[in-house]
């Protein structure tokens, strides 16, 4: 599938837009991540796009050449095998150029700046950022399409799969194969620095309030110290486990992330059943919320300031692992701007997509809760994952 002409046509009118009202002075950005690249050409090849504020665009492709031309509807390719090759395709170079800080590494920037001499760098990701977020309906309707096959995975196919005996990996590798078969792009990818993930996290019982590094509100003990991913060879399904499943689905490089929970073979005590369903709540009342000029920050604090004291205890988190957070924004990638979280003050604008994942750890349980995608909409949040609301008893 090739990213239409008109849609890069209009991505790049429209980054040129937000980088004219939010820095008159702009001459030069440099895009060098894959994600990025893909989003603004339509095709993932190792080089660089050199987006002039006066000329046109000029994708320089190292590998591959043809691959790009194969791939890409891209007006103005060129190939490349080294930075010398561009060195010359500026003029004048400007003494500042915009670059993706967060993700060029210092010997890629140096080996750059030998080829383009310029002074100063500035960061761009914010303004890729906020025009990534809102959405087209083309790129909606790829997430829709991810949300479809996250849905009957998750909803009709996933209880079907839990046995007892099976260990946290087998339910991940069999969901991931699964997934696989209905369509899903293989890949979960996350833009927070050097982080791994397979398919997502997979816990039976308390495995699911494990500690971890990843900076989500549940936690896995993983395959091992090398390997903290997946889920564990070693615990294995019993009857009365809970069963938390966090994983990521994505079609054609755009993701949908959601959350489903399993009783199996057994019951809960009541007060987890209650939890679970106030997270169900919560996440309800977040999704009225996702309206076009709502901002971000206040649908956090309007949440967690009514929230009863007893249940903010392990709420989005367990213990003193709590992320501070409600939900985030997915795209190409699973965590992508804006956040529901303080300090988000930029109005939601339609087409925008949020995962919102109200959960809360339970000593000696697990953790139990809910997450699905949603659209921005003048009239709140549309779901695009399913509308099931999770604890579906396995017998």
């Amino acid at each position: 599938m090739k990213t239409p002409l008109k849609e890069l046509k209009n991505r790049m009118k429209r980054f040129k837009a937000i980088m004219d009202a939010s820095n008159p002075e702009w001459e030069v950005v440099v895009v060098f991540s894959k994600i990025n690249l893909f989003y603004f050409t339509g095709t993932m090849q190792e080089g660089m796009l050199i987006i002039s504020r006066y000329d046109e665009p000029t994708f320089w492709v190292r590998r591959s050449y043809q691959r790009a031309l194969d791939e890409s509807l891209f007006w103005n390719i060129k190939h490349m095998n080294s930075f010398r090759d561009a060195a010359g395709c500026l003029a004048n170079l400007s003494d500042t150029v915009y670059l993706e800080t967060e993700t060029v590494p210092l010997a890629l920037y140096e080996r750059f700046n030998k080829h383009f001499p310029f002074k100063n760098f500035k960061p761009v990701d914010i303004y890729i950022s906020a025009l990534r977020a809102v959405k087209s309906d083309w790129e909606l309707s790829l997430m829709r399409k991810s949300g479809a096959i996250h849905q009957h995975v998750l909803e009709d196919i996933a209880p079907e799969i839990l046995r007892e005996g099976m260990s946290e990996a087998d339910l991940a590798t069999k969901l991931f194969s699964v997934m696989m078969e209905e369509g899903h792009h293989g890949v979960t990818r996350f833009g927070m620095f050097d982080t791994e993930i397979v398919v997502g996290h997979v816990g039976f019982g308390t495995s699911s309030i494990y500690p971890t590094y990843f900076d989500g509100a549940s936690g896995n003990s993983g395959l091992s110290p090398a390997v903290p991913l997946l889920g564990s060879r070693d615990r294995k399904l019993h009857k009365g486990d809970l069963v938390f499943v966090d994983v990521g689905c994505g079609y054609e490089g755009y993701n949908t992330d959601k959350t489903m929970t399993y009783v199996f073979g057994g019951s809960l005590p009541q007060y987890v059943v209650d939890a679970h369903y106030q997270c169900v709540e919560i996440q309800d009342e977040i999704a009225g919320m996702l309206k076009s000029g709502a901002i971000p920050s206040e649908i956090y604090r309007n949440i967690m300031n009514n929230l009863p004291e007893y249940f903010k205890e392990d709420f989005m988190g367990f213990g003193n692992r709590r992320v501070k957070f409600l939900g985030h924004g997915i795209g190409l990638l699973i965590d992508e701007l804006p956040v529901i979280a303080e300090r988000f003050n930029e109005p939601l604008q339609e087409g925008m997509v949020f995962a919102i994942e109200p959960k809360k750890g339970i000593k000696n349980i697990g953790m139990v809760g809910i997450e699905n995608t949603f659209i921005v909409t003048p009239d709140g949040g549309e779901c695009i994952t399913g509308n099931n609301p999770g604890l579906i008893h396995v017998l």
